[in-house]
């Protein structure tokens, strides 16, 4: 019999849990025991759109589990239109497994779903990790739809992936990163998941842009510790959003990596695995 550890994230198997009406799907694999990690997706992603290394570097010492929000993939039901309600059905599905506390690795969308989740639930919530995110009403947010189809359309002109030029910079070290993350993302070859469509994509980002010109959170109330990872040159949400993260958390740390766009942590991912798992054995 397969063992949790026997899979990488290329051949982990997709399973299915019913919450609340809503048939969840999701991919759970790595290291048994203590607190597993919730992976939080990012806009318009599936479970295909994790990042392997990402993915393998924490199972390597971590029960880590990723999934598809409602209405995305191959989970059923209708996206949610706030980041609010995203936060509620990730709360469910966490429960229908039994857990007491977990920690979260939210990237972009899911940095913000995670925040929520800090702010509805946080008994349930150990450590956190927010890649590639800002807060509630954060500087230039107000752009990420904007930003989206106008990249949506150079990768269509361009016949590229819009993520090219969504998650990382356009200089030699940022295209090369790039190439290597869009074939990585391709490496599973069975079994893969449902894409996303455009209706439901357009759904996620009404309610980023509907939480971006929210009131900001108050996040001093969130004790928990918090690690706050981006790219300097950070297009969708912009660098000064995580600096803001940093300074409004009591308990946190700033890690930005040069020369690195939205997925800096998929370009600098050997590094970041390794910072990452040193935040959650601490």
């Amino acid at each position: 019999m397969n063992t949790y550890s026997d899979y990488n994230y290329t051949t982990v198997p997709t399973q299915f849990v019913e919450v609340n009406g809503i048939r969840f799907a999701y991919r759970s694999y790595g290291k048994q025991g203590g607190v597993p990690v919730i992976y939080l997706n990012h806009l318009a992603a599936v479970l295909d759109n994790c990042d392997p290394r990402v993915m393998d570097g924490i199972a390597s010492q971590h029960h880590i589990i990723s999934f598809d929000y409602r209405g995305v993939g191959t989970t059923s039901g209708i996206a949610p239109d706030t980041i609010s309600a995203m936060a509620t059905d990730v709360i469910a599905f966490i429960k229908a497994f039994g857990f007491s506390k977990v920690d979260l690795l939210g990237f972009s969308l899911g940095g913000m779903v995670s925040q929520e989740i800090l702010l509805q639930e946080p008994q349930l919530v150990r450590k956190v990790i927010l890649a590639g995110t800002g807060p509630r009403g954060g500087f230039g947010m107000n752009n990420i739809t904007k930003i989206t189809y106008i990249d949506i359309l150079r990768g269509y002109l361009t016949f590229r992936d819009p993520k090219f030029y969504l998650f990382f910079t356009q200089t030699k070290n940022g295209k090369n990163a790039a190439r290597q993350f869009l074939k990585r993302i391709l490496e599973r070859t069975e079994n893969r998941d449902k894409k996303i469509s455009i209706k439901t994509m357009n759904i996620q980002l009404k309610a980023i842009h509907a939480w971006s010109l929210e009131a900001p959170a108050d996040l001093s109330s969130i004790k928990h510790p918090v690690f706050v990872v981006n790219g300097d040159h950070d297009r969708m949400v912009p660098t000064p959003n995580s600096y803001d993260m940093a300074k409004r958390f009591p308990n946190s740390e700033l890690i930005i990596y040069p020369d690195s766009g939205h997925g800096g942590i998929f370009q600098n991912h050997e590094i970041f695995v390794e910072q990452a798992l040193a935040f959650l054995s601490k």
